[in-house]
């Protein structure tokens, strides 16, 4: 048995060692057990709550992807409602102008009408005054000083019959 007081290798340091283990264990057996079930607890519930937000996340990333689903559909959607948007926007804006032109058509049309019976009078006042003067010029040249003196005549006779 000179191993076992072999130096460094002596025997009593391993009894020592396992009546320290052994007093340990003893003394810590039930503290170290309740951490040790508190730990187990902390850490099963520490799985439930992660597995609670995964399910979450990935409940999350389903109606994430849901919408990005229906986005292309509602893209389409808005666009097909801008279009015909524009469309009526174009049409209204179409028989608004259809309806300013009628307008001005009509007004040009009556002031045409206007300036043409503005013209006519004026032409026809025109006429009458150059005919009147036509006919003057002709009875000017017309009339000799017989024909002053029978018309001063009968002018004078024609005052005298008034007066009475």
């Amino acid at each position: 048995m000179q191993w076992l007081n072999y130096p460094g290798l002596e025997l009593w340091k391993f009894i020592n060692l396992a009546i320290f283990l052994g007093a340990g264990i003893f003394i810590l057996r039930r503290p170290l057990a309740a951490a040790l079930a508190t730990r187990r607890e902390s850490i099963r519930r520490e799985l439930l709550s992660a597995q609670k937000e995964r399910d979450e996340a990935l409940a999350r990333l389903a109606e994430a992807e849901a919408l990005l689903a229906r986005l292309d559909a509602d893209v389409a959607a808005l666009q097909e409602e801008a279009r015909i948007e524009a469309d009526l926007e174009r049409k209204r804006l179409k028989d608004a102008t259809d309806r300013e032109l009628e307008k001005l058509r009509l007004q040009a049309q009556r002031d045409i009408e206007m300036a043409v019976k503005v013209a006519r009078l004026e032409l026809r006042r025109f006429l009458a005054e150059r005919s009147v003067q036509i006919a003057t010029e002709a009875v000017v040249r017309e009339l000799g000083p017989e024909d002053d003196a029978r018309l001063i005549n009968a002018s004078i006779g024609e005052l005298r019959r008034r007066r009475v």
